[in-house]
């Protein structure tokens, strides 16, 4: 699907995705990333199955008041004991399918928020 939004100049938007694949500002990525409004970034995360708490802790130094975690092609919730440090540092965590993070993602950037995406392909 490809995606068109308003955005702020220079944001990092989702401009299309699939089954396996995110496209940010047209470019294509198949691997984990984290993508917010300044930058896209790799992410160390090869899969839902292996998330691990350091993978969350990591994700602190984003400085993102919202974080949304796409789990791949449906959605499932990771164990609270791995999300702890976000709830600790009060960044709100939302979970969802990787398509619906990508337009959740888009409509938070539009709206100017302090939004993180971390998106996992399986």
């Amino acid at each position: 699907m490809k995606l068109h939004a308003s955005t702020p100049g220079g944001a990092h938007v989702v401009t299309a995705y699939g089954d396996d694949y995110v496209a940010i500002n047209g470019v294509r990525y198949t691997e984990s990333i984290v993508v917010l409004p300044g930058r896209v970034a790799p992410w160390s995360a090869p899969s839902f199955a292996a998330l691990t708490a350091e993978h969350f802790s990591a994700l602190l130094e984003l400085d993102a008041e919202i974080l949304i975690l796409g789990t791949g092609p449906k959605q499932r919730f990771p164990h609270r004991g791995l999300t702890a440090p976000l709830a600790q540092a009060r960044v709100g965590l939302e979970v969802m399918s990787l398509q619906a993070a990508c337009r959740t993602y888009n409509i938070l950037v539009a709206e100017e928020r302090k939004v993180a995406a971390a998106l996992l392909f399986a």
